[in-house]
């Protein structure tokens, strides 16, 4: 039962951003002999009991009171430290590894400890008056721990603490609050650990004045998308990278110069280091007709001077860019940023910023246990054939186009589902991402004949992810009907949306491309226009749809020769008919019911009669189906020696002479 208890608090706290971030925080349950502490590497907000480790508890005190022989290094005693930790963890727990923060939480003679970090709580142990802030407001509540080396170091510090502390007040701590790291909370009940959070929490509330405003803020989005492909392909030539802008009100005040920079250049607790590094790059001044160039030589020098990538690039009076192998790495490190820039604001209130030293942070850079969780919460590279691959599919809300985007989530793209219809487009993301994971699909809205709508709807995508590998021009309408009865409007919407969007498509999806190859000379890209077997031969009163797509193939060859000295390919895929799919089998609206209708047919009663007209044209004997097209789709994107080219996707329909 208390096990249960352990598990609702847990998921509680690590579901508030305003207590747990990514993978950090963690908790424990004691009975008597037994120690239940949070595996390293899980999550608090969705912890298992399974997940908790089982450890002899007077081991792990007896830990405390161990001499080690003289002449071992500090490397040396912290290993076997970590072995006799290991040690501690009951038969049959020994695939899992204990919070380096386990032997801690084996001092607290509580049932429960919540340890968790703050951005309110850490403004107070990052702010250089933090221990005396600390002390005017808490009193003999609370210890405050000063500034200690994770692991045994800590646990031992404490328990000298906790010893003068029981001896001067006749009763354990309860409340302890690190410099520079967190709060532990520990109590005998669940209830008693939200009291004693909720005193900490509300005191320090009345105290700070000045508190982070995170609501959106103007910013230069033509600037920010011209940047973040840049930075996306100087992270990976391959383009396995993300790159995440992200500003708001109080952001935008630290990143309008070096200066305001300050607090902000150097991390404030060990979180920051393992899920953003030690160091943010800043970018400063830059001329826009060397933009390019400018961010290069800035990321070359970082890389240089450093010996690694940075993961947070902030540049002079637009915002920050939090770069990733993948949208889950890069997300992480844009929240544990705003998480340091909440503290950097919080921190005003006690007396200024006060981050790590340089040798705490070196200590942190290679510690093992640091390394190790590093490695857990990295979700590594994406699997499938467009691994890492950041696209666009129009039309993407339904239909076919869902059934495309879908089939290039599964193999591992990034998609943004364009769509004028909108609301569709975010219940198909979330379908999508409750099916493959969070953030591999997102809703953008887009009406492909509109020029402004394209332009904002290729600047979401890269604000979004960082940049452009492959844009399948999908969305289109067909409007069936001979020369004696089709209107003007329907001929000039069906030319709007299936010719004029396919341009408007090409052009700004093709600027993004062209940023990338800029950096990356190798990298390859593509625009895939869904064209039809109409574009390929004449189709009977259906001129207004064959003549765009006949328009579609022709800009296609012309897009492809325009573009491939960027590395950019540019083919059309030319389905057959998509029987089964909305666009002919809607009751009211398909055109099995257009055909029919027009007398497209000849002899035809029923929408029966249609189908298998169609049907039997086919020498393969069905429709074309999603699949279908997916995987030529797939062909186009991996062959690297194709472009300008109409592929028939038809069962043998239409073949090519």
């Amino acid at each position: 039962m208390s096990l249960d208890m352990l598990v609702e608090m847990s998921r509680r706290y690590g579901a508030d951003e305003d207590y747990v971030l990514a993978g950090g925080g963690n908790t424990s349950f004691k009975t008597d002999s037994v120690m239940h502490v949070k595996g390293s590497g899980t999550a608090l907000s969705t912890i298992l009991a399974e997940q908790f480790v089982a450890m002899d508890l007077a081991r792990l005190r007896d830990m405390i009171t161990h001499e080690y022989p003289d002449g071992l290094s500090d490397d040396e005693k912290e290993a076997k430290s970590l072995a006799s930790m290991m040690a501690s963890r009951l038969p049959g727990e020994e695939q899992k590894r204990p919070s380096v923060e386990a032997i801690l939480h084996a001092i607290f003679p509580h049932k429960f400890v919540l340890h968790v970090h703050p951005a309110l709580i850490n403004g107070l142990t990052c702010g250089k008056d933090g221990e005396a802030r600390c002390r005017e407001l808490f009193g003999d509540k609370v210890i405050w721990v000063d500034l200690t080396q994770p692991g045994l170091g800590l646990a031992k510090t404490c328990a000298a603490l906790f010893s003068k502390y029981e001896a001067d007040f006749g009763k354990p701590p309860q409340i302890i609050i690190l410099k520079n790291h967190g709060i532990f909370v520990a109590a005998d009940s669940v209830d008693e650990i939200d009291t004693l959070m909720e005193y900490v929490v509300s005191t320090l509330k009345k105290a700070v004045s000045d508190v982070p405003d995170f609501s959106d803020t103007p910013f230069d989005r033509k600037k920010a998308c011209a940047i973040a492909p840049a930075l996306r392909m100087l992270n990976s030539s391959a383009g396995k990278a993300v790159a995440v802008f992200f500003t708001n009100k109080t952001a935008a005040t630290f990143s309008r110069d070096e200066e305001s920079m300050r607090p902000l250049l150097r991390p404030f607790t060990p979180d920051h280091i393992v899920y953003y590094g030690d160091e943010p790059l800043f970018i400063g001044d830059m001329n826009s007709g060397t933009l390019t160039s400018d961010i290069k030589n800035a990321f070359a020098a970082y890389v240089e001077r450093k010996g690694y990538k940075p993961r947070i690039v902030a540049v002079k009076g637009l915002g920050f860019f939090a770069l990733g192998g993948d949208l889950k790495e890069a997300e992480r490190a844009r929240l544990l940023f705003l998480d340091a820039i909440k503290i950097a604001t919080y921190s005003k209130s006690f007396g200024g910023f006060s981050p790590l030293p340089e040798e705490f942070i070196e200590f942190i850079l290679g510690w093992e246990v640091e390394r190790y969780r590093s490695r857990a919460i990295s979700s590594g590279p994406s699997s499938g054939r467009l691994a890492g691959k950041i696209a666009v599919v129009t039309g993407g809300a339904q239909g076919f186009g869902k059934g495309i985007a879908e089939a290039m989530v599964r193999e591992g793209a990034f998609v943004a589902l364009a769509d004028l219809n909108f609301e569709g487009a975010k219940d198909t993301a979330g379908e999508l991402c409750g099916k493959f994971g969070a953030g591999n699909a997102t809703p953008v809205r887009a009406d492909v004949s509109d020029e402004n709508s394209v332009c904002a709807m290729v600047e979401d995508v890269i604000l979004t992810y960082g940049g452009l590998d492959i844009f399948v021009s999908n969305a289109g309408v067909l409007v069936a009907g001979g020369l004696s009865e089709l209107s003007k409007d329907s001929f000039d919407l069906v030319t709007k949306v299936n010719y004029t969007g396919y341009f408007l498509c090409a052009k700004y999806a093709s600027e993004v491309m062209k940023i990338q190859r800029c950096i990356a000379p190798d990298y390859m890209m593509d625009i895939v226009e869904i064209n039809s077997k109409s574009g390929l031969e004449g189709s009977n009163k259906n001129f207004a749809y064959a003549g765009s797509k006949f328009g579609g193939i022709g800009l296609t060859q012309s897009f492809a020769l325009e573009l491939a000295p960027f590395g950019i390919k540019v083919n059309a895929i030319c389905p057959g008919n998509l029987l089964d799919g909305p666009l002919w089998s809607d009751p009211d609206r398909g055109l099995f019911r257009q055909y029919l209708d027009s007398g497209k047919v000849p002899g035809a009663k029923t929408i029966a009669d249609v189908r298998h007209f169609y049907e039997s044209k086919v020498p393969l004997g069905r429709g074309c189906e999603t699949e279908d097209v997916a995987r030529a789709i797939l062909y186009v994107a991996e062959q690297q020696y194709e472009t300008g080219q109409a592929i028939p996707v038809t069962g043998g329909q239409v073949m090519l002479s």
